[in-house]
């Protein structure tokens, strides 16, 4: 039998080890890189948008991540950049932010947040394989819909704010209150900062996307070469596909943003990375000015010419099939590495001062 001494010896060791583990640092984390999905394995396939980060970059070590979607999430411990995969969609991505931010392991306080996804683009704006920062997010997923065989003849679509009951509702509801968040604005500063920085660089061009951009005749925008552009993103968790849901998008974004949007891109989680940010923002555990979208184009919104809206979706009805997909995947990590390598490289300067436009 263990004398009291002894019992009480090994009680005390195990509470300084346990007070000595609790005093470490955190992890140091200068930029959180977000991604969504990643096709198969993280490493040596098929890269969807987390694996070229890991790859390139690089973020070499790996750091288990339980409760999570994936898992696992990829650091770089010499530029203290951090990657996540969040997995697909607003209830996964604000659960994931919700879980690193709450991880005792790291203090994110003044840690810059770049999700970099891919989405749909409007052709009346820009062409796939394209890289947009988006300078505000739309809610597109929370609203009233009346069914379109039921519209009024004088709605131009079903959809009405959730706290009205006609289209154009006047004034114009608040956008944050407690039946939802409506519309985020990022920091403008930084996004023009962000934009400023990549403007100029060239993404590359094939035959398949040429192919592709050709059928939007009538679409200037549309069959221009990819490039870096600067507009706004419409977030909701339906796939919506076709004209008439384009129409209804360009619509919300100017509503929401009192005429002064540009709808740009379409997107799932881009509202739930605002709102989780935003939220833990008030207790201090994160900066939400420090948040930056990049969105590359995978595949046009509505059909070309001669093209029903179900048959764009049957075309492109999995992500692997989007005709921008891997151009899309590329340039997400071509133009989003610029900006974060930026920001880790020169933390002297972007720790306590949010960067400036140029």
């Amino acid at each position: 039998m263990k004398s009291v001494s002894t019992v009480f010896g090994a009680a005390l060791l195990s509470l300084c080890a346990l007070g000595s583990a609790s005093a470490h640092a955190p992890i140091p984390v200068r930029v959180v890189v977000v991604t969504t999905f990643e096709i198969g394995k993280d490493t040596g396939d098929t890269a969807g948008e987390y694996q070229n980060w890991i790859e390139k970059l690089p973020l070499q070590k790996t750091i288990p991540a339980p409760g999570t979607d994936h898992d696992v999430m990829h650091y770089n411990p010499d530029l203290h950049v951090l990657g996540i995969a969040s997995g697909e969609g607003p209830e996964h991505m604000a659960s994931a932010i919700t879980a690193l931010v709450l991880d005792p392991r790291f203090d994110l306080r003044h840690a810059y947040f770049v999700l970099a996804g891919i989405g749909g683009i409007d052709p009346n704006f820009g062409t796939i394989g394209s890289a947009v920062w988006a300078p505000r997010v739309i809610n597109g997923g929370l609203s009233h819909l009346v069914d379109p065989r039921e519209i009024p003849a004088s709605w131009p679509d079903g959809f009405t704010p959730v706290q009205g009951s006609t289209p154009d509702e006047k004034p114009r509801p608040a956008l944050h209150s407690g039946m939802g968040d409506m519309e985020y604005t990022l920091d403008p500063a930084l996004v023009q900062w962000a934009y400023g920085l990549t403007k100029d660089i060239a993404l590359p061009d094939n035959d398949g996307l040429k192919a592709s951009r050709l059928r939007y005749t009538g679409f200037a925008a549309a069959q221009k070469p990819p490039s870096v552009q600067f507009g706004d993103t419409i977030s909701g968790e339906t796939f919506w596909v076709g004209a008439k849901m384009n129409q209804w998008a360009e619509r919300w974004v100017k509503y929401w943003t009192d005429g002064q949007g540009v709808m740009a891109t379409t997107a799932e989680e881009d509202v739930a990375f605002c709102q989780a940010l935003a939220l833990q923002g008030k207790a201090g555990r994160v900066d939400p000015k420090r948040a930056l979208i990049l969105r590359t184009a995978s595949n046009f919104d509505m059909q070309p010419p001669g093209q029903s809206a179900a048959q764009l979706l049957s075309d492109e009805a999995h992500e692997t099939g989007f005709s921008g997909f891997q151009a899309s995947v590329d340039a997400a990590y071509t133009v989003g590495s610029v900006v974060v390598r930026e920001l880790a490289t020169h933390w002297d300067r972007y720790e306590k001062a949010l960067p400036t436009a140029r």
